[in-house]
Formats: structure tokens, C-alpha cells, sequence
């Protein structure tokens, strides 16, 4: 199991930025950003940068993602090369996905995570989603928005957008990831939008300051309460399954099996951050 609680972008072209993600902040995983964070006369510049700094640092245990270029552009196959020649990089990020991303894993052997950033990719979200290779999805609020000639606030706040993602996410075992939250001095916006996000089944936040991390770590953490809460269905749950029960009232509520499926959930989660 993957941790990815907190999901931190640093530009690619910016050293100083991504040696301070690998040696002295702690998200759970690491996306060095080629595409937006990179102009286009620095692309080539960039990607020489982390073929030869990423394998020099010690990434203590986080996963390593790259976001390449959409696949539209002139940029992507290079991207993907270069990509491929790093051997500590285990998760490729693909912008704007809106077809079967399984050449890239076929390609490279990495971990694959598209972002739903268009209304093609979202109506073929399914086709994306079942990729080989594709281990988790999150989306873009702003390149979607875009896409349909929306307004960005909207979409940001678009519970059938988050829906749908969270859904096609699970339907197909991915883990399913929300977007980033733009405005890094709202910190309790930030965690709000945290608690709403892992209400509706995400797993953890893409990030863009190291503000924000600690505070997705928290979040999409199992509480106390939590941990409390399943260890005493889990407990009264095999109890009754021994007794020939399959479905008991626990502190005044009905437990069955879904319950107990839900509390394994929190305690292997809680187990695995504990590690």
C-alpha cells in the first residue's frame, strides 16, 4: 500500500525547491512538474536537471512522480524518455488524459496517474482509469473548467465532478486523489476542503506549498476516534460471526458486514501510516 496523503508539486526547473521536497519536507509522495512549471524554452534545460539531480538525492521512502507534458504536445515523448532513464522516479503523472494511457506503462514499467483536466477526458474517464499501470487519478479544476468554458470557482466546488472521479477511482481500484487548493494562504480553507474531500471517499490532497502538507497528512490520517470506533466494530463483529450473528447493534447502531469492511479499512490505513 501506497501512501498518498499529501501529493506535493515542485517545479522542475527549480533545484533549490526540489532538494528542499527531498530532504527536509515529508509529503507521501514527490511530483516534479514538467509542464506548467516549466516555460517552453526551459523544457530541454529541465529535464537535464532531474536525470542528473534526482538520483543523487535521498528521497526517504516518499514515491517519486514526474508530471510530463500533455500527450498532445511535442514535449511528452521526450519527457517520457527521459523519464524512463531515472530509475527513482516510480510514477509518471500524465496532464489531460483522455484516452488508454497502457503504451506508457508498456513503455517504461512506472506507475501511471492521470489527472482528468478536459470534458473528453471526463467522458472517457472509465477508458482512462483502466489503463495498465494506472495506480491513482486525481483531476485539474482550472484546465476543466477551461475545457467547457466554465468558470474556475465553479468547478472547484463541483461535487458531480469530484463524484465522478471519486467513483470511476474506486469502481476500478485506483486510488482516487483531489485537486490541489489554490490559494496557499487559506489554511483553514485548505483543511475544510481536506475533511470535505475525504467525506467523499478521497485518499489524500495534491499540495503546492509545504504549508499545506502536515494538514493533508492530518486529515487523511485515521483519528483517535476513528481508530476507536473500528477496532470496537471489528472486535464485536468477529464476535458475533463466531456466534453464528451477521449483523449485531453496536452502541445503539446496526453493524453488519459492510461495517466491518469499512473499519479493516481504517485499521489497515492506520497500521500502514503507523509504519
Amino acid at each position: 500500500m501506497v501512501l498518498r496523503r499529501s501529493q506535493l508539486f515542485v517545479p522542475g526547473n527549480n533545484e533549490h525547491m526540489i532538494r528542499k521536497a527531498a530532504l527536509e519536507l515529508k509529503p507521501d509522495s514527490v511530483i516534479i512538474d514538467l509542464e506548467d512549471a516549466v516555460p517552453i524554452d526551459g523544457k530541454e534545460s529541465a529535464r537535464k536537471l532531474i536525470r542528473e539531480l534526482l538520483p543523487q538525492l535521498d528521497w526517504k521512502g516518499k514515491e517519486l512522480c514526474v508530471r510530463v507534458n500533455d500527450p498532445k504536445t511535442p514535449f511528452f515523448y521526450a519527457d517520457i524518455d527521459t523519464v524512463y532513464k531515472i530509475d527513482v522516479v516510480k510514477c509518471i503523472v500524465i496532464p489531460k488524459a483522455e484516452f488508454d494511457l497502457s503504451f506508457v506503462y508498456k513503455a517504461t514499467g512506472r506507475e501511471i496517474e492521470p489527472l482528468i483536466e478536459t470534458a473528453r477526458g471526463l467522458l472517457r474517464v472509465e477508458d482512462v482509469i483502466r489503463s495498465e499501470g494506472v495506480t491513482a487519478v486525481s483531476y485539474g479544476a482550472a484546465d476543466f473548467a477551461l475545457s467547457v468554458g466554465g468558470v474556475v470557482k465553479t468547478y472547484e466546488q463541483s461535487q458531480v465532478l469530484k463524484t465522478l472521479v471519486v467513483s470511476a477511482a474506486r469502481a476500478y481500484g485506483v486510488d482516487p486523489i483531489d485537486k490541489v487548493f489554490f490559494d496557499i494562504k487559506d489554511i483553514e480553507g485548505f483543511r475544510k476542503e481536506c475533511v470535505e474531500a475525504k467525506s467523499m471517499g478521497f485518499i489524500g490532497k495534491q499540495v503546492i506549498h509545504p504549508s499545506q502538507i502536515p494538514v493533508a497528512n492530518e486529515v487523511f490520517s485515521p483519528s483517535e476516534e476513528e481508530i476507536n470506533w473500528a477496532r470496537r466494530v471489528v472486535e464485536a463483529y468477529e464476535k458475533a460471526v463466531r456466534e453464528g450473528r451477521g449483523a449485531i447493534s453496536l452502541e445503539g447502531q446496526l453493524v453488519d458486514y459492510v461495517h466491518y469492511k469499512l473499519a479493516k479499512r481504517i485499521l489497515d490505513f492506520a497500521n500502514q501510516t503507523d509504519s
